[in-house]
């Protein structure tokens, strides 16, 4: 992907005009101090701007969002700590590629001249490409900066990993992408002709990407009629929004449904609403989205509200069969429901725990008195003998055992005293109750 300020200054004799650069590699930072929005790593305390001012550089992994700046903090590294600067991408590179690179920089380590060799898009080395790169790393010929997109845990080796630190990029927030602004109109020596509402919304299509703000900058400075001020019905018209940054099979996929699954936790609808909107908007598959949701009312709201679950496997039904974007609204409505739905897991947590009794308590039989008795041979050697019927007892309660032989009762179920588990609450105590008398009165428990 590109990145801010990712291409490299027209070299001298290149033949390349100033005047035909795209607005950001012309505005591209000379300095660490230039850079914005990545304080936290740059500043005076952070950890690469401690680096740059002891000249001492260690290899590493800038993770951050597209036009949040990678390709210019690592070439700004190599700048400030004396190395050569090798970029390459894994998009476009290969092994023999690579092995040139390591040889030139062999070669120059033996003049005294270290290697930073940034590895864009480096997630998209297969794994036995990152390992290529790990003698290299380890003897120090090179310092490798890689660049990703993708979260590092996933997409790289461990042992690649444990070479280097991971620098986590910001996106760029309003402030960060304002002070573009502000460079691109110094730039072009004339402001924006924009409302303040137009240019509130031209830093929200940029979507937090540096390169693409200043793109939107370029193309207005350049189809803009001379007097006319664009209000956001016009801008909109002028230029187009990013679309945003969503991979329904990687990190952000994962990142949002469980927003939305915390939110909904959380009993914050208006959150979720946002998220599943985001979600949407991003293009994933409402099916899938409708399969988490059902799954959240069985986890999280379960027995305190049944209706949910209903309402789910309901509002499943009913986006297949209106679609997008007259079914959005049914899940719109879903959402709202388990938002605002009393919430337990009591259901969850006893599952959980009756599987573990389960799996620990092995093959006990049922007890003999509830086991029933198709043949003669069964009712000789007691099957079903003692059973009691329950609709045949006082309250329709027998209050016998079910737990097998030599297993103590246990209560897995614990329900919460909110929505309709209040009640179950009282039907569970009333029927221990009724237990504990018939326990007393010398009946069989």
């Amino acid at each position: 992907m590109s990145d801010l300020f990712a291409n490299e200054p027209p070299a001298p004799g290149s033949g390349k005009s100033k005047v035909n650069q795209p607005l950001a590699d012309r505005l591209r930072p000379r300095t660490l101090a230039e850079v914005v929005g990545q304080e936290h790593l740059l500043g005076p305390d952070g950890a690469l701007g401690r680096m740059v001012a002891a000249k001492r550089l260690s290899s590493m992994i800038l993770w951050g969002p597209p036009g949040c700046g990678k390709t210019t903090i690592a070439r700004l590294l190599a700048q400030g700590t004396d190395l050569f600067f090798q970029p390459i991408s894994a998009v476009f590179s290969g092994v023999a590629d690579l092995r040139k690179i390591f040889e030139a920089a062999t070669a120059r380590r033996r003049t005294g001249q270290g290697t930073l060799l940034f590895v864009d898009e480096i997630h998209r080395f297969n794994r036995s490409q990152q390992d290529g790169f790990l003698p290299y790393v380890e003897d120090g010929t090179v310092i490798l900066v890689g660049a990703t997109t993708e979260n590092p845990s996933f997409e790289l080796n461990a042992a690649l990993l444990s070479r280097g630190q991971v620098f986590v990029l910001r996106r760029l927030d309003d402030a960060a992408l304002e002070q573009l602004l502000a460079r691109a109109e110094s730039n072009a020596g004339y402001v924006l002709p924009l409302t303040v509402e137009a240019r509130t919304s031209l830093r929200a299509m940029a979507d937090g990407d540096g390169r693409f703000m200043l793109t939107l900058a370029e193309d207005i400075f350049a189809l803009s009629k001379a007097g006319q001020v664009l209000d956001t019905t016009q801008l909109a018209k002028l230029v187009q929004r990013r679309a945003p940054v969503y991979d329904k099979d990687r990190e952000g996929h994962y990142n949002l449904i469980s927003a939305v699954h915390k939110s909904l936790r959380g009993s914050d609808a208006d959150a979720a609403l946002y998220w599943t909107s985001r979600m949407l908007d991003g293009g994933e598959d409402p099916a899938y989205l409708l399969r988490r949701l059902t799954r959240f009312a069985a986890e999280d709201i379960g027995m305190a509200d049944p209706q949910a679950l209903q309402l789910a496997i309901s509002t499943w039904d009913t986006y297949e069969r209106l679609g997008s974007p007259e079914g959005d609204l049914a899940i719109a409505m879903l959402v709202i429901y388990l938002g605002t739905a009393p919430k337990s897991n009591a259901v969850y947590t006893a599952f959980g725990e009756a599987k573990a009794a389960a799996q620990k308590t092995g093959s006990l039989m049922p007890p003999m008195h509830i086991l029933n008795a198709p043949t003669r041979l069964m009712k000789d050697i007691g099957y079903g003998k003692g059973y009691s019927y329950d609709h045949n007892t006082e309250d329709a309660f027998s209050g016998q055992n079910y737990f097998p032989d030599g297993m103590a009762r246990q209560q897995f179920y614990q329900p919460v005293d909110r929505g309709f588990e209040r009640e179950v609450a009282k039907r569970l105590a009333y029927w221990q109750k009724l237990r504990d008398k018939k326990a007393e009165g010398g009946d069989e428990p």
